[in-house]
């Protein structure tokens, strides 16, 4: 089998302050045909499983561009349109493939496209026709759309929050176009609306056992492949929202059937499933009397994993007017401090200025006494199956006892490394605060005696019943409470 493989992937806040652009991507590493081998453990480690699972059944893969961005604003709309060029004119020089495999996302948005996946899918089916598959794997936090469903054979996204299986859904996904390809199989799809906004960590249940719901159905009666997409609540496009989506053999009524029985299954659970974040002085409360043993605080309305500049500074104020000591809070995006830590060196201790400087939801700056503890060039996480670089980091302890981890590339904590690997030894802490909303709960959630989530000001608010759209109705809940 002859496979045309590309992705090109970011997730929008439509109303994050900076919109993405050419810089944004390159960050990550823009690469052409070579991402499998250049970026295996990067932005290119999907090409290099699908090269592995080539390489083990005699395919050939063709690969075209992967390039992702760090969510923030809409896509410039030049550089959607170059890239999507890119992969298009990739798709018409490769000749006959006998499939197409696109790694997206699901929730990205450039100026004027507010539907950037189904705009692409589009466009390669109108090269390879009718008759070629075309499979995609999205994440979760995806806005499925009509555009994706017409002109997609088989769409599958993530089942897991922390994002754990994305590789196995691509497996699961390359798998099932084989099967295409040699005819034994005709995938159809159906999608159900859910009518909610929300986040569901696949963690606890009942999430974990509406999971394993979904996996227990596929490979049977014809079913292939069952997905729940979350949605991405701050990306304020019409089809923004959870829909359920099922893939199987030819068979439509019986897809129908099921992705409505498995949405009202998953509407039902709904009470059960959101617990509206905690204000910072409660969560604050919580942590002083939860005994021995870090407790990790998740500072969701400044994680730059949704969009947010990951430099607000409310919940390090409070810890401060608590005199909070014995804790750590990261990661904070702020070239400037970072800069001036390495001006002044390891060991130098002087007053430095941390965040409050991207926009309103970053709140005021704080001027601290710190110490500059340790300084590493290239420093990162390992998370999600892959390697991510945070840039410069810098450790600072105030003289209040907290130390602080300050980086140069934004991007939200994934692991215990972003601390650890600036040499904070995390067990001492008796609080620990995260910047991300669930991706951190895998690597901390084994250390952490408890984990709180806390809904600080910010562009990524998980006050979902609060939520208003201009692109889309308002008629969802939580903000409705049987919205039609």
């Amino acid at each position: 089998m002859r496979i045309f493989a590309a992705s090109l992937a970011t997730e929008t806040n439509t109303a994050a302050v900076a919109p993405t652009g050419r810089a944004d991507y390159e960050a990550f590493g823009v690469y052409h045909g070579n991402a499998g081998v250049s970026a295996a453990d990067g932005v290119g480690v999907a090409h290099a499983e699908l090269h592995r699972l080539a390489a083990a059944a005699g395919d050939t893969v063709v690969e075209s561009l992967v390039a992702f961005a760090q969510p923030s604003g809409p896509t410039l709309r030049a550089v959607y349109e170059e890239y999507r060029q890119c992969i298009l004119d990739d798709l018409k020089a490769a000749g006959p493939v006998d499939a197409v495999l696109l790694t997206l996302h699901g929730a990205m948005v450039a100026q004027g496209y507010d539907d950037c996946e189904g705009d692409l899918i589009d466009r390669v089916r109108s090269i390879v026709g009718p008759q070629v598959p075309i499979g995609v794997e999205l994440d979760l936090h995806c806005h499925f759309t009509e555009r994706m469903r017409a002109n997609a054979d088989i769409i599958i996204a993530f089942k897991e929050y922390p994002h754990t299986d994305s590789l196995d859904r691509l497996r699961e996904l390359h798998a099932l176009l084989k099967r295409q390809v040699a005819g034994t199989i005709r995938p159809v799809m159906a999608v159900h609306d859910c009518r909610m906004i929300g986040l569901w960590h696949t963690t606890r249940d009942p999430m974990i056992s509406f999971v394993q719901r979904m996996k227990s159905l596929e490979g049977k009666d014809g079913v292939l492949s069952v997905s729940l997409g979350h949605g991405f609540p701050w990306g304020d496009v019409p089809d923004c929202g959870a829909k359920l989506w099922v893939v199987t053999d030819n068979d439509l009524p019986r897809a129908e059937a099921l992705a409505h029985q498995l949405g009202r299954e998953f509407w039902d659970l709904r009470s059960q499933t959101y617990d509206p974040p905690l204000s910072i002085e409660a969560a604050l409360d919580e942590a002083a009397g939860a005994g021995q043993g870090p407790c990790v605080l998740a500072d969701v309305g400044d994680n730059a994993g949704g969009g947010a500049m990951s430099d607000s500074t409310f919940v390090l104020k409070a810890m401060i007017d608590r005199g909070i000591g014995d804790a750590a809070i990261g990661c904070f995006w702020d070239l400037g401090a970072v800069a001036l830590c390495q001006s002044a060196g390891v060991g130098a201790d002087f007053l430095l200025r941390i965040g409050g400087k991207c926009g309103p939801m970053s709140g005021d700056p704080v001027d601290l006494r710190v110490t500059v503890r340790a300084i590493v060039e290239n420093h990162g996480q390992r998370g999600l199956e892959g390697h991510s670089a945070l840039g410069t980091g810098v450790w600072v302890r105030s003289d209040k006892g907290i130390d602080i981890v300050l980086v140069t590339r934004r991007a939200q904590v994934f692991s215990r490394d972003a601390f650890e690997g600036l040499g904070i030894d995390l067990r001492e802490k008796r609080l620990i605060v995260v910047k991300s909303a669930q991706h951190f709960y895998t690597s901390f959630a084994p250390v952490a005696r408890r984990i709180l989530y806390v809904g600080s000001p910010g562009s990524t608010s998980q006050h979902f019943a609060q939520m208003s759209f201009t692109r889309r109705d308002n008629n969802f809940w939580p903000r409705i409470d049987h919205p039609t």
